[in-house]
């Protein structure tokens, strides 16, 4: 691994800008959410039983216990942390000194804070996931505050590979888990056939990939599973272009994830992850700072193991998936050529080696820094890089070590095999979210038709009329959006609810709670324009909900869907089956909130929210990101403009104009020097006609 100074840097910028985005996306949805008269109000889940506040930031790590001592409600603070991580994402966006390991820790600890009361919505794999990157940032940020820290440290190396670490866990684990589940459509590789139309909210693309033939679609499954379960041990290659090769498919998968499905900062993150595969002579080609020379024999050698290595993963790949032309079809026929039983044995041979492999990577890096810090010359200063270093590189070993924990859950054996140490560590850590499991895509959903569950309303119990939500399908006109990287939580939940009954989200109850009480925070979850809500007047008298089967058509119309049953019954304000529903989830008021405060911040964060309110959060998200990014680009171009030398027929005209203006500046030196010496004879004439008019008078 080379120089990293660059790679680095970028990916501090890119956490700021992802952080950004994760806050923003939340604030916008918290009232409807979160709120006094929201779905799940957060002050449920904060139980003020008067013991010391260490000890309830130890039972529930959250900000939000200091609400009440800063005179304000739960509602109130959980809009006030989301604005200061906005606010600090964007000052860190737009100011390199700002990416500095304490803000970096600030945003971890309020988005842990809104993390720990954020429930059912705030429980996905991306969120985790955001929060672990997060955690890691502190260790690979500069501390900006202490004076001349912004440089290059020699253990940023080290600490920079626990980024390497997490992808190799995430991508892995996200490949295996789609096998381990033996799920048909995985292991027939038809999942693809069934995703783009099935996925929570598909984009306008999701639908004419959907139209490709099936035996394109099962290729694709198989090159997922390459890309995610063979080429990650390409992560740890001493090799640089086996890790460059690995780098570009991983990025052609994720960007070809967000311009089919909206995951919201999901993908995103993941590319900012791949980043730690990179040094400072990929990502600036323009450098002459760094030329490495090799002698031709290990260059030969290297690019003889590099062909090696890609010709042993297609040759794999064409005997596990038993890829032919098919000449019948005009395409490449597939399937899969292995058992689940040797799928497992190849798991239990290769999880324990996967781990020994960060071992020794990350031993690797570890001596690397040491003989930086002993090449540093100074005594002392030898001596506090040395000192940093130790503590840097236990820090890196101690956060592997628990992360072994989680990774090793993909296999059964291998993780009864770990330290009982190493597991009573991740117990201690676990409520922090400092490292997770992953799997993404266990099982293909919908592979009889996408559910999707409807809400109606009426007035009279007789005339229904259907409640329309503005990212998630129902309308069967209705494009599918792009809303990337905002997600709306609520047509996420409404997704998951559509996969098994009402009594598996209580929050469901809630919702139609709420829409019969007509209350307008959670109607902007559905509609942030509230007059396109058909019952904006007046709330509706009965509410029912059924589940449909949807799948794609042609573009004029988009959808097609078949009635399937009945999802939730007519219910009304008062009714018997409404009531008991909010009793038994435990959805009503137990205890009044807190009066609204008028104090200073409480008002501050009431008049943002008036300005934000009627904004579509994606315009708002996209706003942002744009203008940040527009920023940084300018000032990029003014640095480098000037710090940028002068060339080729620039250079031959500004060495012109110096010519010339040398030349100029010779003549006017030397008519000066002829006026002076002037000057000088009409001084000696005067001076001699003066010496013989005195001799002439002697």
């Amino acid at each position: 691994m080379g120089d990293i100074v660059l790679p680095r840097r970028l990916f501090l910028w890119s956490m700021a800008a992802i952080y950004l985005a994760a806050f923003v996306s939340l604030y916008v949805q918290i009232p409807g959410l979160y709120g006094n008269e929201g779905l799940l109000p957060a002050r449920w889940q904060l139980r003020y039983s008067g013991k010391p506040l260490e000890e309830q930031l130890l039972s529930s790590p959250t900000l939000l216990w200091l609400g009440p001592r800063l005179g304000l409600d739960t509602h109130t603070a959980m809009e006030l942390l989301c604005l200061v991580g906005s606010a600090l994402s964007l000052a860190a966006v737009l100011v390199e000194a700002l990416r500095d390991s304490v803000v970096f820790f600030c945003l971890w600890a309020l988005y842990l804070s809104l993390y720990q009361v954020g429930q059912v919505f705030l429980y996905f794999q991306w969120d985790n996931l955001l929060l672990e990157t997060g955690f890691l940032c502190i260790l690979v940020a500069p501390l900006t505050i202490i004076r001349g820290s912004r440089g290059v440290r020699e253990h940023d190396t080290v600490t920079f590979w626990l980024i390497r670490w997490l992808l190799f866990r995430l991508m892995f684990a996200s490949g295996v888990v789609k096998l381990t589940s033996r799920c048909p459509t995985w292991w027939g590789l038809t999942a693809l056939t069934y995703h783009y139309e099935t996925q929570c909210i598909p984009t306008p693309l999701a639908w004419f990939v959907h139209q490709l033939p099936v035996w394109w679609q099962k290729l694709s499954v198989v090159a997922t599973f390459v890309v995610e379960i063979a080429a990650p041990f390409l992560f740890f290659s001493p090799l640089r272009r086996l890790r460059l090769g690995a780098f570009y498919l991983q990025v052609l998968l994720q960007v070809l994830i967000i311009l089919s499905g909206n995951y919201n900062f999901f993908n995103l993150l993941t590319l900012v992850l791949c980043l730690s595969l990179l040094d400072d002579q990929h990502v600036h080609l323009a450098s002459t700072a760094a030329v490495f020379y090799y002698s031709r024999l290990w260059s030969w050698l290297s690019y003889l193991l590099e062909l090696a290595v890609w010709s042993l993963m297609i040759v794999a790949t064409i005997l596990c998936f038993d890829l032919q032309v098919d000449k019948k079809k005009n395409g490449i026929s597939s399937r899969t050529a292995f058992t689940y039983h040797q799928f497992n044995q190849f798991l239990k041979t290769v999880t324990i080696p996967c781990i020994w492999i960060g071992v020794l990577s990350l031993l690797w890096e570890i001596i690397k820094a040491m003989f930086r810090c002993a090449c540093v010359s100074g005594f002392l200063k030898r001596f506090f890089r040395t000192l940093q270093w130790i503590m840097f590189a236990a820090a890196t070993a101690a956060m592997f070590a628990v992360s072994l924990v989680p990774f090793s859950y993909i296999e059964y054996d291998s993780n009864a095999r770990l330290w009982p140490e190493v597991r009573q560590a991740y117990d201690h850590v676990d409520r922090f979210q400092l490292v997770n499991s992953y799997g993404l895509f266990r099982r293909m959903t919908g592979v009889g038709g996408r559910p999707e569950v409807v809400i109606e309303g009426s007035y009279d119990g007789i005339k229904w009329t259907e409640i329309e939500f503005m990212y998630k399908p129902g309308n069967l006109s209705a494009p599918p959006p792009y809303v990337a990287p905002h997600q709306p939580r609520l047509d996420w939940q409404m997704w998951f609810a559509a996969l098994g009954t009402h009594t598996q989200a209580p929050w469901f109850t809630s919702l139609m709670y709420r829409l019969l009480q007509g209350k307008r925070d959670v109607i902007e979850l559905i509609q942030t324009d509230v007059t396109q809500y058909p019952f904006h007047k007046q709330p509706p008298a009965y509410l029912r909900a059924h589940r449909y089967k949807y799948w794609f058509t042609e573009p004029k119309r988009w959808w097609r869907r078949v009635y399937d049953e009945e999802y939730y019954p007519t219910v009304h304000l008062g009714s018997t089956v409404l009531e008991s529903m909010l009793s038994q989830y435990g959805l009503k008021d137990k205890s009044p909130p807190r009066r609204v405060s008028n104090i200073t911040v409480a008002q501050a964060v009431r008049w943002v929210r008036s300005q934000v309110r009627g904004v579509p959060p994606h315009i708002l998200i996209w706003t942002l990101m744009a203008c940040s990014i527009s920023f940084c680009l300018l000032k990029g171009l003014r640095n480098r403009n000037k710090e940028m030398p002068v060339t080729g027929e620039a250079a031959v005209a500004v060495n012109a104009q110096m010519k010339k203006s040398d030349d100029q500046q010779a003549v006017e030196e030397d008519e000066q020097e002829g006026e002076d010496s002037k000057e000088e004879d009409e001084v000696e004439e005067e001076t001699v006609t003066d010496n013989k008019e005195d001799e002439a008078e002697k």
